[in-house]
């Protein structure tokens, strides 16, 4: 679990740095431009984090279903080399489909004006600036981006399903409350991921008021909140919490 939670927190640390220092300035010296370098930049880790973390998520979620349902084959079945092999693929996926949407976008004709009509260069406010036949980007682009998340959501919820039926089977309430407790921290984080987009792309009269601060939300907020949301459930760190309030820390 700490394997992965530690290419989480490298995802997060991506996130917090794509736009968050160019939207800072930006506000700081009233200036808006950003060079063409720049804005590749900022599509290409967007596209590259925003799939890695969704995959990331999936691949957790499998963690949580091996180390719950199966206990016993946990260390035999992620062992180190399908850690890595995990890893080394939900990377490798999501810089394989930023690399393809970044050159079908920049390989575009673009005549100006060269205004983005975003507080940063994503896809379709960058599409939108080209003055050719964008129907096959914009078609690559929403397939890419709606089934990746739709498919890491279905392997989700199935993993899930299963961990819900295997608890409820346990005959132990202090069991019951463990395997529970071991799956709060990963579900904050998924509802983290998915919920703000399935808040924007379910209301879509509400899109165009919700984008800004649920992006800006995504990119600045929840990189914070996960390692909060997780080491939370660290004694030593509780101990420390305990002690740094004027508690007493409690020896069990």
């Amino acid at each position: 679990m700490y394997f992965f939670l530690c290419n989480l927190s490298v995802v997060d640390l991506g996130f917090a740095s794509i736009s968050t220092p160019k939207f800072l300035v930006n506000l700081w010296s009233k200036s808006r431009t950003i060079s063409l370098g720049g804005c590749m930049s900022q599509v290409f880790f967007y596209q590259l984090l925003g799939c890695t973390e969704g995959m990331f998520c999936t691949v957790m979620a499998f963690d949580r279903y091996v180390a719950i349902c199966h206990p016993l084959h946990y260390l035999v079945i992620m062992n180190r080399r399908m850690c890595a092999i995990l890893a080394a693929g939900t990377w490798i996926t999501g810089s394989f489909q930023a690399t393809i949407l970044t050159s079908l976008i920049f390989t575009l004709p673009y005549c100006g004006p060269n205004l983005v009509d975003y507080f940063f260069c994503d896809i379709f406010p960058v599409v939108k600036l080209a003055c050719a036949d964008t129907y096959i980007i914009e078609t690559v682009s929403f397939s890419n981006n709606g089934m990746v998340p739709m498919t890491c959501f279905f392997l989700i919820l199935m993993s899930y399903i299963r961990i819900i039926y295997f608890i409820l089977k346990m005959n132990s309430a202090e069991g019951r409350r463990k395997a529970a407790s071991t799956c709060a921290s990963h579900l904050t984080v998924v509802t983290l991921y998915f919920g703000p987009c399935a808040l924007v792309y379910t209301q879509p009269q509400l899109s165009k008021v919700l984008v800004t601060p649920v992006q800006i939300s995504a990119d600045m907020v929840t990189p914070m909140l996960n390692p909060v949301i997780y080491t939370l459930r660290n004694k030593e760190v509780k101990g420390a919490l305990r002690k740094l309030s004027g508690g007493q820390m409690t020896a069990r």
